[in-house]
């Protein structure tokens, strides 16, 4: 029934073709009970037109055709949804939702929830929970899935008494782990070897974010009192160091102010190589500080080649001339390709408070970066506003969904962009434009249709049809050659036994791949 619910939003709200390099989406503008920011994303490794999204305080969103539309739905727990979204697919299609707890019976923020559905049209459960221990306040989780089998590994901070000056009162590090697909979870284990403060500020413990090794190793970062550090498991998570691996200092500490930022920091994200590539098992930590100056904050990234004893220098992520605001930095790796993505506010064209969204990517294992400008405009924020605490960055398969808040009027609103891999950097690696697809005519159609592209040159092309969960319904062109100029191919459905509903046509070469929607009706 859900699915039937989405393709019927889908015919009704058709995919908005922009001609900008990389089309931003509106995926929301109204919270229930706030204005919606702090999203976290996901891609589903097995399908890539699938995405899950979430954002403070109960939101999330669907999305099926690879991010252009999006369904919004509500979470509701027993437990109550308090944000701090964070989202992970594992390799069976289930989705899981994990957030901070505010239940009727029970302390603010007193658990880590999870909840879970099995597909992505599916329901999602009552959830369960990890770190309950009193009133003692758990914050800031982050999940990862270890794809080889399946097991979930939370990492988060549990203050003994939040935003207390107690110097009694301290932050810890807390590690938790499910082997039965989020169902139950091992007792929470303190994991940091130098506890911080429960101010939430720059001596507190934060920012934990887990990542998966080539043979299972757990690693973890995260920022507090002696800088950025790092710690590991070989054993599922079991036993830990006894001792944190100092990666590096973070002058001016995790929490910094940037004008009309609520507020900002700048946590640590911790990701690893698993791609089979040049840089497979290289464990990378991103990160934002002010060592540059307070009106000059920069995105960075360390990188350790064995296994996180040891950590190369610093090196800006950023590549604008000194003294603009970059700022909420996250990354994800492209684990076909090992490609590192990056997502963050920047602030490098403007001489006031005025802000874009840019992403940088690497593609030599953190060597030399690529920034671009992924929004379509630029926004002003408000110090009166809460922008949430991070941005997200969800890739694969050279599918990269980022997503972000912005502000227009005084609104907030989630925005995600459809980014063209190929033409990034396009001064320094020129990518042929060697076909263009047209829109199907008619559209709607009943019993048939036509497929019009050009090509520029000679090239090696498909086209294909698929349904609205990415199986191949019908083949018109498989790799054939085909000279230059325009052709037209007609598509008759019944050939292909298929019943009316939401499909999309693709046109692809060995450098392009073009996609277009198109709705059979009866």
């Amino acid at each position: 029934m859900k699915y039937k619910n989405i393709a019927i939003l889908f015919i009704f709200f058709a995919v908005k073709l922009l001609p900008a390099q990389h089309t931003n989406i509106l995926i929301d503008d109204v919270g229930t009970f706030y204005p919606p920011e702090e999203p976290s994303i996901i891609i589903d490794l097995n399908n890539t037109d699938h995405l899950t999204a979430g954002s403070n305080i109960n939101n999330v969103y669907y999305s099926v055709d690879g991010g252009h539309n999006w369904v919004k739905d509500e979470m509701t727990s027993s437990y109550g949804v308090w944000g701090d979204p964070c989202l992970i697919v594992d390799t069976a299609g289930r989705y899981y939702f994990f957030h901070l707890s505010n239940p009727s019976s029970g302390s603010w923020i007193d658990r880590i929830v999870c909840q879970r559905k099995d597909f992505i049209g599916g329901t999602w459960n009552d959830g369960t929970y990890m770190g309950l221990n009193g009133t003692k306040a758990q914050d800031k989780e982050w999940a990862i899935v270890d794809r080889t089998n399946n097991n979930i590994y939370v990492t988060w901070t549990q203050f003994d008494d939040y935003g207390s000056s107690d110097t009694n009162d301290k932050s810890n590090i807390h590690f938790s782990r499910s082997v039965d697909a989020g169902m139950i979870w091992s007792e929470a284990k303190r994991i940091n070897e130098v506890s911080g403060d429960c101010i939430d500020s720059d001596n507190t413990v934060e920012g934990a974010v887990p990542a998966v090794g080539p043979n299972g190793e757990i690693y973890v970062s995260w920022a507090g009192p002696v800088g950025l550090v790092f710690d590991y498991s070989l054993d599922g998570g079991e036993t830990w160091l006894d001792h944190d691996i100092f990666v590096i200092d973070i002058p001016g500490g995790w929490n910094y102010s940037i004008p009309g930022i609520f507020r900002a920091n700048g946590f640590p994200v911790t990701v690893c190589d698993l791609s089979g590539g040049d840089y497979h098992g290289t464990i990378y930590i991103n990160w934002s500080d002010q060592r540059n100056g307070l009106e000059d904050t920069d995105v960075w990234l360390v990188k350790s080649t064995d296994g996180g004893n040891t950590w190369s220098e610093a090196a800006r992520v950023n590549d604008d001339p000194p003294g603009k605001q970059q700022f909420f930095t996250w990354m994800t790796v492209d684990q076909t390709n090992g490609y590192l993505y990056f997502v963050f506010y920047d602030r490098r064209n403007y001489d006031d408070s005025n802000t874009d969204v840019y992403m940088a990517v690497s593609r030599d294992g953190g060597e030399t970066f690529i920034n671009f400008k992924v929004s379509e405009s630029p926004f002003l924020p408000w110090s009166s506003i809460f922008f949430g605490d991070y941005t997200n960055i969800t890739a694969h398969d050279n599918v990269i969904r980022p997503i972000w808040a912005r502000l227009e009027d005084g609104d907030l609103s989630i925005w995600t962009a459809i980014v063209d891999p190929f033409h990034v950097g396009i001064e320094d690696e020129l990518v042929p434009n060697l076909m263009s697809l047209e829109q199907n005519y008619p559209n709607p159609f009943r019993e048939s249709t036509h497929i019009a592209f050009k090509l520029k040159q000679q090239v090696e092309v498909s086209l294909k049809v698929y349904d609205l969960f990415g199986r191949e319904a019908a083949v018109l062109i498989d790799r054939k050659q085909r000279a230059a100029g325009k052709y037209v191919e007609s598509f008759n459905p019944e050939q292909y036994n298929l019943s009316p509903g939401v499909y999309y046509f693709s046109l692809t070469n060995k450098e392009q791949h073009i996609k277009r929607k198109m709705i059979l009706v009866d």
